[in-house]
This record gives C-alpha cells, structure tokens and sequence, in this order.
C-alpha cells in the first residue's frame, strides 16, 4: 500500500499566532535528525517526507517566532545526509530564522566542494546559515569516509583528516585567492589568483565546531569556530552533564579570550524539552518526567548523556533556571521527535516559546 504522504500544515502553520521576540534574551531554535522511516507509526515515512517536512518545519518555526532551523547530518542512513540543497531550500522559503547543521562530519567532505556549496546556500539564504561541523560521530558503516574517497594519510588518524579538512575549508571561505589562473582561459579572468565561488562575506564567522569535550572547546576557540555543544559529553568527571558542558563553555570562553580574536563568539548548547500542556504531550512525554543523566561508554571512554525536560510548564521554568550550561550559552537548540511530523512538532516548539521561555526572561 502507498504511505500516506504527511499533512503539510499550510493552514495550521499560518493561522498560529506569532510571538514577539523584541529584545531576545536567548535565541531559540530546533534541531532535527531527519529520521526516517516505512512504519505505519511514522508521519515520516520516505526521504522525500523527512526532506519536505524539515522544509514545511523550518517555515513554521520562523512564523512562530523561532529563531533557528538546525539539522543534523548522517551518511548511509534513513537520516538527512546532503545538508545544503535542504538548507538552500530552506533560505527561499524563508526570511529571517538563522539555517544551519549540528553537524556535517568533516571526514566525509571534499573542503573546496564544501565551501562553493556553503556560499551558494548561505548568499540564497542572504546570510544566515550557521554551519556546525566537526570530526564526526559513531558511523552506520565501517570507515564510511573512504567511500566518499577519503583517507587518513600514512601516520595520521580519521580525526586529524577531519581537522585537516576543517581547516582547509576555513581557510578558502575567507576569501582570498590561492588559484593560478589559466592562460588561456574560457571567459575573462579578474586580476590575480583566483578564490572559491561563490564567496560568501562573513561566511567564516558562522562556523561552529561540534565539541563532545572541554579540550575540544578549547581546540574551537583557538580556531576562531563557535562553539555547538550536544546532549552529549565523550568524557565524565562525576558532575551533573549541565555543570560539566558549563565547565567546558567557561573553558571555552577562556582559550577564545587567550587566542585574542576580536569579536564575541556564539555558543549553543542542545536539549530534549517536552512542555506537558495536553493529553497528546503527556502520553508522548509523561514518563520522560522522571528523566536523569545517563553514564555509558562510546568509542572506547566514558560519557555522560544529558536528562530529557518534561513536565508541567512551571515545572521546567524551575529546572531549566538551574541549569548552568543552559544559563551560560546564547543559543538553545531543541532536539524534536521529527518523525511525529510537522503539526506536533510546531506545537512543541510554540509551547516552549509560549509557556516556558517568558518564565526564564528569554522572550
């Protein structure tokens, strides 16, 4: 039988009320992996859905007064893979919230191919995608890198071919040449050594780096990156998560300050918030009410997975006023359960912008 395509949520999304975000203590976006799947009890059955609903999501956000669209990138997986024809589709459809990735693995990307991509989404977008990147994650495949044609060189580790891409890719988007022209070219030349294009000015400075640690975060600041940090810590002193990713934003902070970069830069941090307003929410959500910290072991070394939020909006004004990592950043990015489709999704979003931000003095 042929999978039921999603509502698209034209009429929903449009008559919801906007809230005023003037002087915004706080930006708020969310996050999505773009899962997908062929179940019955998905609303995103296909690619195709996960790739149009993140569109028709994305829309609804910036009507309801949400300040970023962000999605995370896998390969060889029912997930959202090619970030930038999403993100350039995005910039079209919409005018003011902030587009980006929570993130690209660098290992993956050829940097210069990247970098004409980058500048074409973000000019479409008119300047605002924030590009999350980093070394990549836990794979579907083994060394699914070399595939896509990449491999560490003799002596030298996946990490370091990520950061060695990564810095590849900052360089050539700042926007100087580096190219010898032809001789004989097919059209007029400009003088000089040719750049990447399309250049995107200011493209450099709305780079992110994923830090899964405090000595990551360190390594972001001293390469000019901001800093995007996870639900997510790839390492456990036996602190709560939220003081823990606090620490490694105040150390951050500290290496940005060191390194003597002239501009502030950004920090965001992600969490799973469920605003217990209905009957829907709560047969979701009820039982994540009792959510904790999560200790386990990735990749060979310990790590801490921060709590799920759910309760009644009072509720998580309290809890999220204690939590210090969420105090200290800019920026909170809201994980959605997208596979519960754009509709249920919106209305997470709204009841965190409605019921719980005003309580914090973010909106």
């Amino acid at each position: 039988m042929r999978p039921v395509r999603p509502v698209r949520s034209v009429r929903s999304v449009r008559s919801v009320r906007r809230i005023r975000h003037d002087g915004v203590m706080k930006r708020i976006g969310f996050l999505s992996f773009g899962h997908w799947t062929p179940s019955p009890h998905s609303r995103t059955r296909s690619a195709s859905d996960a790739l149009l609903q993140s569109i028709d999501l994305a829309v609804a956000a910036e009507e309801l007064g949400a300040d970023g669209a962000y999605f995370r990138v896998h390969h060889f997986a029912r997930q959202l893979s090619s970030p930038f024809p999403l993100l350039a589709a995005i910039g079209a459809r919409t005018s003011r919230i902030e587009i980006g990735t929570g993130v690209i693995d660098m290992r993956y990307e050829n940097p210069l191919y990247m970098a004409e991509d980058a500048g074409s989404a973000d000019l479409i977008a008119g300047g605002r995608l924030q590009l999350g990147i980093s070394r990549g994650s836990p794979e579907q495949v083994v060394d699914g890198f070399r595939h896509f044609g990449h491999g560490p060189g003799a002596g030298s580790d996946h990490a370091t071919m990520a950061r060695e891409h990564t810095a590849t890719f900052l360089e050539v988007i700042e926007g100087e040449g580096f190219a010898e022209p032809s001789p004989r070219p097919m059209f007029p030349n400009p003088p000089g050594l040719l750049r990447i294009e399309p250049h995107s000015p200011g493209l450099r400075e709305r780079i992110w780096w994923g830090a899964g640690s405090r000595r990551t975060a360190e390594w972001a600041a001293e390469h000019g990156m901001n800093l995007m940090s996870s639900t997510l810590l790839t390492e456990d002193t036996g602190v709560p998560f939220h003081q823990l990713q606090a620490e490694q934003i105040r150390r951050f902070r500290d290496a940005w300050q060191a390194a003597g970069h002239d501009r502030e830069p950004r920090v965001s941090v992600s969490r799973s918030i469920f605003p217990l307003v209905g009957d829907l929410d709560r047969a979701y959500f009820g039982q994540e009410a009792r959510s904790r910290d999560q200790v386990g072991h990735l990749e060979g070394g310990a790590a801490r997975f921060g709590k799920t939020y759910a309760g009644e909006p009072g509720q998580l004004v309290e809890q999220l006023a204690e939590d210090e990592a969420v105090a200290a950043a800019d920026t909170l990015l809201l994980t959605v359960p997208n596979q519960l489709g754009v509709d249920y999704n919106a209305h997470v979003i709204e009841s965190l912008l409605h019921h719980v931000a005003p309580g914090l003095g973010w909106r």
